[in-house]
């Protein structure tokens, strides 16, 4: 085990054994093992978007073998997908890659501008599967966000009395929030926060922008001078929000987007401390040998 290992390792000492054993394995799978980054492929779109949106731009991707097969090859770090996608894959694969199962979902034919995700998965699946982790949503800005954060934190601690490792991906939305709130740097680096002290060891959230939502907040950046001009200077403070670095915070890739913009965005992201990308459509959406070579340049950028 290297330094830096150690050093992330060293962050998490209220957890298990059982626990300590899945970051690791997490840290060191693949390509990127033992540097510290990340790159997970997640495909729970199917699920949050459709299976049309999701998949008809790649046909194989149909198929949840086809998903967890292109992050073996990719040598990606891990693959998150929810209940029933992992029951098509976990015996096959779950000792050859680390699983994330995805164990709360929203689905798009709810037009409600407050969501709030089923709890479609328990702990005892993610153990009876052979996962490494287990991941939920939350909403901040919804006005169930009180249901959200009691359900995730009660969830969380049977997660790692399990050994499991917690991932969350904190996505603001809400009726309390503008469109343009929903990626706000002060919105997005509150987000962090909060899945941070919800118990999480990996947080997942959207790039920020430079748009300030909260009037209170615009006072304090203004008074401070937090830098947010770049999105690397955006991505150092949300880090920064999640217990100074101390919790390991990866970003999403978002709606598929043309190849020179994606990489552009992650070199910014890397170059402002991120731990890494969590990177779904526009991975699986892409022809298989042209995803490949995509995660390749995707992690060669994190390896610096």
């Amino acid at each position: 085990m290297n330094e830096r290992i150690k050093e992330i390792l060293s962050w998490y000492k209220s957890d298990n054994p059982g626990t300590l054993r899945n970051l690791y394995r997490i840290l060191m799978q693949g390509k990127l093992g033992g540097t510290g980054k990340m790159v997970i492929l997640p495909v729970d779109q199917g699920f949050e978007h459709g299976p049309a949106r999701s998949f008809a731009p790649n046909l194989p991707g149909y198929d949840p073998a086809y998903h967890v097969k292109l992050a073996i090859d990719a040598n990606l770090n891990a693959h998150a997908a929810p209940l029933g996608s992992m029951e098509i894959i976990a015996k096959e694969y779950a000792g050859q890659i680390p699983l994330i199962l995805k164990a709360n979902s929203h689905d798009v034919l709810d037009k409600c501008s407050d969501p709030a995700p089923a709890m479609t998965a328990s702990v005892e699946d993610a153990v009876r599967l052979g996962c490494s982790a287990i991941g939920f949503t939350i909403y901040p800005g919804s006005i169930y966000f009180k249901q959200m954060y009691e359900e995730v934190s009660s969830m969380a601690l049977e997660a790692k009395m399990e050994g499991l490792v917690v991932v969350i991906w904190s996505y603001p939305r809400g009726s309390s929030l503008s469109k343009e709130g929903e990626t706000a740097i002060d919105v997005v680096a509150y987000a962090a926060q909060i899945a941070a002290q919800l118990g999480a060891h990996f947080i997942k959230v959207k790039p920020p922008s430079e748009h300030i939502e909260l009037d209170e907040a615009r006072k304090v950046y203004e008074k401070y001078n937090i830098p947010i001009a770049s999105l690397a200077d955006r991505i150092k403070h949300v880090v920064q929000s999640a217990f100074d670095g101390k919790r390991i915070v990866i970003f999403s890739g978002g709606p598929a987007k043309g190849r020179e913009e994606v990489l552009e965005e992650i070199k910014q992201i890397n170059a402002g401390g991120a731990f890494g990308s969590i990177i779904g459509r526009n991975s699986f959406q892409r022809p298989r040998e042209d995803a490949l070579k995509f995660l390749d340049e995707v992690i060669n950028i994190y390896k610096g």
